[in-house]
């Protein structure tokens, strides 16, 4: 049995996941509903690599509970990476490649309701070939019981794959959400993970499933109990400025975003991760004692949430 990737199995399981999670966020939102948008890039019409394939982009706006979101599905090609991808795996360089995944992020109208992430994705090139993604929580106000949600519905998902790898992706998320700039992390962390295949593709691709189908039983929950919470002008302009932080990490240091200019993909689904709205105020900082300071206290610290 051939341990490369089964990319045909792949691609189906991706654009089911895409699916179901777009018809759950539409239930819970009520009222808005994801409008669809399909593309293709031919191979030669963007440099570098002469990138081809395609993907399917679906975004919400304006909805009762969403004010934005986009669950992406993507499936492109190259005939030559970036240098800048290579920088780091030199036996990638030359070779043709494929990636394909579904990414998401979903901006809240509530403030009392997070931001959440979520990514799984294969990389191929020839039999170098690998796995990565995960998700990640970013509250504007916190909870302590929606964090421990959170991060035990992560924990279950992974336990068949093996004990370690909660905390193993745990600690990975902790350290790649990480703004280097502001020293602070970006949220509440969750699970992250790439390079890997070191269960073989059945395992590994086990494992990417389990992530994938843990993100709606990890966040629909808290978006129901949060999304009716009352709130006025203060609550939201302190998660408009929060927000601001989001886009900081999307743009100087995401790694997909970065792959994703970088090889001349599809700008509009590549930034489709920024908020609709956010703000920065100069060296602002929330008032002690308030619920706002507490976020950065208590919940904005890497911390065992299953203690």
């Amino acid at each position: 049995m051939s341990n490369l990737p089964d990319i045909p199995a792949i691609k189906t399981y991706l654009l089911a996941l895409q699916d179901s999670i777009c018809a759950a966020l539409e239930a819970e939102d009520g009222g808005g509903k994801f409008i669809t948008d399909e593309w293709t890039r031919p191979a030669g019409t963007s440099a570098p690599g002469s990138l081809g394939g395609g993907g399917r982009t679906r975004v919400i706006a304006g909805g009762d509970v969403l004010e934005k979101g986009g669950v992406a599905f993507s499936h492109v090609r190259g005939d030559k990476l970036p240098a800048s991808a290579t920088a780091h795996r030199p036996e990638l360089a030359g070779r043709a490649w494929e990636a394909l995944g579904v990414s998401l992020v979903i901006h809240p109208r509530n403030p009392y309701v997070p931001t959440s992430h979520a990514n799984v994705r294969c990389f191929c090139a020839g039999d170098i070939w690998w796995f990565g993604g995960g998700f990640d929580l970013t509250p504007y106000y916190g909870f302590e019981e929606d964090c421990v949600h959170w991060h035990r519905t992560a924990r279950d998902a992974v336990a068949p794959s093996g004990a370690e790898i909660y905390p193993r992706f745990k600690k990975w998320c902790d350290e790649y959400f990480w703004l280097k700039h502001r020293a602070e992390p970006r949220g509440v962390g969750g699970l992250f993970f790439d390079d890997f295949n070191e269960l073989g593709f059945e395992k590994s691709f086990a494992l990417l499933r389990a992530i994938g189908d843990a993100y709606i039983p990890a966040y629909r929950p808290i978006v129901a109990k949060r999304k009716s919470t009352p709130h006025t002008d203060r609550e939201r302009q302190w998660q408009l400025y929060r927000r601001g932080r989001y886009a900081e990490f999307n743009l100087v240091y995401d790694r997909g975003t970065i792959f994703g200019l970088q090889s001349g993909g599809r700008t509009e689904s590549i930034l489709m991760s920024m908020p609709p709205l956010a703000r920065w105020d100069y060296n602002y900082a929330p008032a002690p004692g308030t619920p706002e300071a507490r976020l950065h206290e208590v919940f904005l610290k890497p911390r065992d949430w299953l203690a």
